[in-house]
């Protein structure tokens, strides 16, 4: 059993792959580089006025959610394609898929663990896990049994919101002390995260817990399962592929993001209305850009598969393609440079970058991964981390001598 050679990728999908590795950054910086609660309530810390402000808001409007969506329909849709190949190849699809999961479930673990509380490749791996036994459902029943899990965490968070009047004292105390810590908190972790990397563990192992247990059961299993099931359902109707027309395309991207947008923006207005209270913002404020954020993500999807379309923008796909091809080692490679750059055990810039400068340091790394993507691929069939993991998956290790350097369409190649 082989990974799949180059010429049967599916390009298109690369691409957009390429584009939700560098889109999560966006919002990613600001975990890197400030305090945890500055990530869902932005008044926790950092100056919130002029051009900070805007920055925040259009890096909210545009990223938040986003781009972890696509990540998740991509990963779904890979769910899909990598099952269908080992049946095809007469092999046992269930032993290498679990076997690819429970991998990728050990590099999670010591990235949350030893490198950034943030990680995600532990909620991918579990929920990779379960939606397997739904690769083989219709699209339109995928459609729906991904609603009704989307629809888990508006509920929990609509009945919270409701009980918040009822709770004990030292309960809200306490998230009152997570969504808007005080100085003496804010303090407690500067100090931690500047701090060298043994003393940093102190403050990461008990976040990347959380991460991993009450945050992921309350919200990420829901929305990341529901994600995974609507990525099988767009695969199994060929919308990543960039097999549909220009018009379906066309009016998916204007759909999703004009309803996108607004949700996401009238949300961004009640929030600061409300002065991002935590009895309104830590609920109910978050569920108009948690909806949003769908629609705004199929409008990307709808925008790169035109771009996929076109004879033009060569030279945009050719580069994204390859960050895609590595998006697992381009995803680790952000976390090394962000840790050496905000924590301790590199330049110490933990809390002290505003904004308007984050995004700046976002750019920086994006020309580091297209340049490094694009010389790897030159020599080698894959990223370091995708052939590190692919040999674990097929238990024998696999070539990465050099691949071709041409190019094919942006459609599957035959």
């Amino acid at each position: 059993m082989q990974p799949a050679p180059e010429k049967e990728r599916i390009i298109s999908i690369d691409i957009l792959r390429g584009t939700a590795v560098l889109g999560i950054l966006i919002m990613n910086i600001q975990s890197f580089s400030m305090p945890t609660a500055a990530y869902i309530n932005p008044t926790a810390f950092g100056d919130l006025t002029g051009l900070n402000k805007w920055v925040w808001i259009v890096s909210h409007l545009v990223a938040s959610e986003k781009f972890m969506s696509i990540f998740s329909m991509l990963f779904g849709a890979g769910v899909v394609l990598f099952t269908e190949r080992a049946f095809s190849s007469g092999k046992n699809s269930a032993i290498l898929h679990y076997r690819r999961m429970g991998w990728l479930l050990v590099f999670g673990l010591l990235h949350g663990y030893l490198l950034w509380y943030g990680d995600i490749l532990v909620a991918y791996s579990l929920c990779g896990m379960f939606v397997y036994s739904f690769r083989r459902f219709p699209p339109h029943r995928l459609i729906w049994i991904g609603a009704g899990f989307f629809l888990v965490p508006l509920i929990a968070g609509t009945l919270l919101a409701i009980s918040m009047p009822y709770w004990p004292e030292e309960l809200l105390r306490r998230s009152m002390q997570n969504w808007n810590p005080d100085a003496q908190t804010l303090h407690h972790d500067l100090a931690g995260y500047r701090a060298g990397w043994l003393q940093q563990m102190k403050i990461r192992a008990p976040m990347a817990l959380s991460e991993e247990t009450s945050y992921f059961l309350l919200q990420n299993f829901w929305r990341i399962v529901s994600m995974m099931l609507t990525g099988m359902a767009l695969y199994k109707w060929k919308v990543l592929s960039a097999e549909r027309s220009k018009a379906f395309y066309l009016k998916m991207a204007i759909i999703g993001l004009l309803a996108g947008y607004l949700l996401s923006g009238l949300g961004i207005f009640l929030n600061f209305r409300y002065g991002w209270s935590m009895e309104y913002s830590m609920f109910s404020g978050i569920h108009l850009n948690y909806v949003g954020s769908v629609g705004v993500a199929l409008g990307y999807v709808g925008l790169v598969m035109l771009i996929c379309k076109s004879a033009r923008y060569k030279r945009f796909k050719q580069l994204f393609s390859k960050v895609g091809r590595m998006a697992f080692s381009n995803y680790i490679l952000m976390t090394l440079i962000c840790t050496f750059l905000f924590y301790g055990h590199g330049f110490g810039l933990y809390g002290s970058v505003e904004r308007k400068y984050q995004l700046l340091i976002v750019a920086g790394i994006w020309a580091l991964l297209l340049v490094f993507s694009v010389l790897w691929l030159r020599r080698y069939r894959f990223g370091p981390l995708e052939a590190f993991w692919r040999s674990l998956t097929y238990m024998r290790r696999q070539s990465v001598k050099a691949a071709s350097n041409s190019w094919s369409s942006p459609k599957k190649s035959h």
